[in-house]
């Protein structure tokens, strides 16, 4: 998992709330378990017309926001089932922050596990960074995970809490996979002395 520490991108504003897994990510696009190439499905039932043209007027399919590397919303973002897939294509997509009012749990959990991270912020200062989005490229958006700030493009800075331990995993790029190899020679150290002292169990 690539680590998080500072980005600096565009920011697409997507003022809606309850937007739920499915909206992220259509069922139909669950039949991978590859976490590549999902971007193109994001949001599918938005961004895209019946006919598999792109729809215009979606935030996605619009310049700059078609290189956003971070969304804002509204409450409760993330709803509905608990597909891991939607950290997955926002991930794929490029989104590596997602700011709103609050999220839902199973999602907020998995977009740690995925290297993305959620940062909850009251709705009224939402909608000012969504405000500053639609400025366009040239109104990029900081988030310092050491610092614990999000930077308008005014210089404001704007704090928010993460809890301790999924700071220290993402600054640090590691997934559960991650955390258990960091314990690579405690883990050995037990093997060695599980063969040691009964041997029987190893042949």
């Amino acid at each position: 998992m690539d680590a998080f520490t500072t980005l600096t991108g565009i920011a697409a504003p997507l003022p809606m709330a309850n937007v739920d897994t499915d909206k992220i990510i259509p069922a139909r696009f669950l039949k991978t378990i590859a976490r590549t190439g999902l971007g193109k499905s994001l949001f599918a039932n938005l961004r895209y017309n019946e006919d598999g043209t792109e729809n215009p007027d979606f935030v996605l399919n619009q310049e700059p926001y078609r290189r956003a590397e971070v969304l804002i919303a509204h409450e409760n973002f993330g709803c509905g089932s608990s597909r891991e897939h939607a950290p997955w294509a926002l991930l794929d997509f490029g989104i590596r922050c997602v700011i709103a009012p609050d999220f839902a749990d199973i999602f907020h959990n998995n977009s740690f596990k995925n290297g993305i991270l959620p940062v909850r912020l009251p709705r009224e200062v939402c909608d000012q960074l969504m405000e500053d989005a639609r400025l366009g490229e040239n109104a990029r958006i900081t988030i310092d995970l050491e610092r614990q700030v999000v930077i308008r493009p005014n210089g404001e800075e704007i704090a928010f809490e993460i809890d301790p331990l999924r700071r220290h995993l993402l600054l640090n790029g590691l997934d559960d996979i991650g955390q258990t190899m960091q314990r690579a020679p405690a883990i050995d150290g037990f093997e060695a002395r599980q063969r040691a002292a009964q041997p029987w169990l190893y042949r």
